[in-house]
């Protein structure tokens, strides 16, 4: 790919992505990282995962975790994290991230949620591992709608199905909110201290003790997984960097590649490929 840089600086390092034309809503991702560590990023879905060998080091929630291998992680959506090889060989693992409304329209059920990030659940790893290769595997319609409903019976018994409540800091919730709408335009610490009725200067400490995480880096965080979204709807690459309030397509492809170790062009082809 021609002025696209490689999607890891270390050949040890690959990762890829699927998109399941007949169940839209559903993303697949499989992985084996030695040497890459993710900067913070953000997926609006629920993320489900599977340790297969080695073990991996990631922030979630402010919290440092070590999964090793036969590990489950289940992520809440919108909840930055981090991701880095704990071990000399790295780690392999597989991931299956579901919508909200995906999930709820499948099973009826709404309010999901993961109150616990990590588990070691040996059986229930090599379950999911073996669904989410058996989703990435098939083309036939009827065997994905099931797969995928095995799946979810998998991890259900892990989820809670009632309104999860807010740990306080609502003004932090509006804030988060309005950088959502808000991603697209230049935004400044002035803006964003007056949603939150808060100095410049109390603003920035309490939304990083609230979040774990800068302004900015959320802000980032947004706008990359709304780039995954255009990509995958086949977007070019230069658009996607406009529409999303990053500077321009290089731009797009550092801070695309940092976060999620792929490049656009890249991602876009595996997504969109048939």
């Amino acid at each position: 790919m021609e002025g696209v840089p490689e999607q890891f600086t270390d050949e040890r390092d690959c990762a890829s992505f699927r998109h399941l034309a007949l169940l839209p809503g559903v993303e697949l991702y499989h992985a084996h990282i030695s040497r890459y560590a993710f900067e913070p990023h953000t997926h609006e879905a629920f993320g489900i995962g599977a340790i297969e060998a080695g073990a991996e080091r990631f922030r979630y929630r402010g919290t440092q975790y070590v999964a090793p291998t036969n590990s489950l992680v289940t992520m809440n959506p919108d909840e930055l994290h981090t991701g880095e090889a704990e071990t000399a060989d790295g780690w392999r693992y597989r991931m299956v991230y579901l919508e909200p409304d995906l999930l709820e329209q499948v099973t009826g059920i709404r309010h999901w949620w993961f109150r616990d990030v990590l588990r070691h659940d040996p059986l229930r790893t090599r379950q999911i591992c073996a669904q989410i290769h058996g989703l990435w595997h098939t083309d036939d319609a009827l065997a994905q709608q099931g797969i995928l409903l095995n799946l979810i019976d998998t991890f259900r018994p892990l989820a809670h199905h009632a309104p999860q409540r807010a740990e306080g800091g609502h003004r932090f919730e509006r804030v988060r909110d309005y950088l959502h709408d808000n991603y697209m335009h230049t935004l400044t610490l002035d803006e964003l201290a007056r949603v939150a009725a808060l100095s410049p200067y109390h603003f920035q400490r309490q939304f990083k003790a609230h979040f774990h995480v800068t302004p900015h880096q959320m802000l980032m965080a947004i706008r990359l997984w709304r780039a995954k979204s255009f990509l995958a709807q086949g977007m070019p690459a230069a658009d996607v960097a406009a529409v999303t309030g990053l500077t321009d397509q290089s731009h797009l492809t550092r801070a695309f590649t940092h976060r999620y170790g792929i490049t656009p062009v890249r991602y876009q082809k595996q997504v969109t490929r048939r």
